[in-house]
């Protein structure tokens, strides 16, 4: 079976966080302002304690909007996800990508001994990927057995053959 990289090589480590106690306007403007779709919800001794996403602020819509509520008062707790799926440092993209395709979450906070360390996207993941691909040279199924030889005159540092 093929080793695949761990998360820690492709994740972020310069968060954007938000405190429970954040107020909810002040997290949409950091959101857009920073043009970032979630990010983790930290306590005061920095533990994990949720999510906020966009899907959660939006929410605001019904809750407050809608119904014509008072919205001056609301803070990040109201709204994040408490329910927070982690993956570990000692995860691969391979797991990550596993949890993307089968649970549709878009990031993942990145844990070591349970103490946020940073956090994987799905972009990350394209990137591994892409890395990945760009290590194996491409042989058309056609010529599997008989791949052609480059000429001396076209072989380089670059293509390896020189």
């Amino acid at each position: 079976m093929k080793k695949f990289p761990s998360v820690t090589q492709y994740m972020t480590t310069r968060l954007v966080t938000f405190h429970p106690e954040t107020h909810l306007w002040e997290a949409i403007d950091t959101m857009l302002r920073k043009k970032i779709s979630g990010a983790p919800v930290l306590n005061k001794e920095g533990e994990l304690v949720g999510m906020l996403s966009e899907v959660d602020c939006i929410r605001i819509l019904f809750d407050g909007l809608y119904n014509e509520e008072p919205l001056q008062m609301l803070s990040v707790g109201d709204y994040m996800s408490k329910e927070v799926k982690t993956i570990n440092t000692s995860s691969t993209i391979f797991d990550a990508a596993n949890e993307f395709i089968n649970f549709g979450y878009k990031r993942l906070p990145v844990v070591d001994k349970g103490k946020l360390v940073g956090q994987i996207s799905r972009a990350d993941v394209l990137k591994a990927v892409q890395d990945l691909n760009s290590k194996r040279p491409h042989v058309p199924d056609t010529w599997k057995g008989r791949e052609p030889a480059l000429p001396d005159y076209k072989k380089s540092r670059h293509t390896g053959n020189a």
